[in-house]
């Protein structure tokens, strides 16, 4: 009998330890599933939906954090964006780093590619087609009469769609920024 409540304590807490491994896993695979989509209260949008993959990248980043890749395979013109409050009639400076792969425009002639845009508007930083390492992209605009001002990373354009992969990273908004 004794041996029975042994044997039947050592089962359980077997059992026990088997059922806590599985609920580890399971909430480090939810975890990073979290990760790979967590765009941190960025809206995603795109022209064509679902034809772009955006995805938290861990492996292609320019800093410890995570990057934001937006990865279009067919033609398409997508971007993530936040909401930012400002303050009206002030110049405002958004820098990001920038990495490209493949990044091709729809039209010969455009402005589309990968690039630092307000929505819905035409307002947006030059824009980077082709292959090409980490390298500083800047955006300067002028609020006007707005108090709020959706900041976007894009790849596409205006009225262009592009192809490729684009990892943004290290996002900074200064008020009162002037170009030097």
């Amino acid at each position: 009998m004794e041996k029975d409540k042994k044997k039947k304590s050592y089962i359980g807490k077997i059992i026990y330890l088997i059922i806590l491994i599985c609920l580890i896993w399971v909430s480090y695979k939810l975890y990073d599933k979290y990760q790979l989509n967590n765009f941190n209260d960025f809206i995603r949008t795109e022209y064509k939906p679902y034809v772009s993959e955006f995805i938290r990248d861990s492996e292609i980043k320019y800093s410890e954090k995570n990057s934001y890749k937006i990865c279009s395979k067919q033609e398409n013109d997508a971007m993530f964006y936040k909401e930012i409050k400002v303050t009206k009639n002030t110049p405002y400076k958004v820098t990001c780093m920038v990495k490209t792969e493949d990044v091709k425009t729809v039209k010969e002639v455009s402005d589309g590619g990968a690039h630092i845009s307000i929505a819905d508007t035409v307002e947006k930083s030059k824009s980077i087609t082709g292959t090409s390492d980490w390298q500083k992209l800047e955006f300067i605009f002028n609020s006007k009469d707005r108090t709020s001002v959706n900041v976007g990373f894009r790849l596409g354009g205006y009225e262009d769609n592009c192809t490729g992969t684009v990892w943004f990273s290290d996002f900074k908004i200064e008020a009162g920024a002037r170009k030097h």
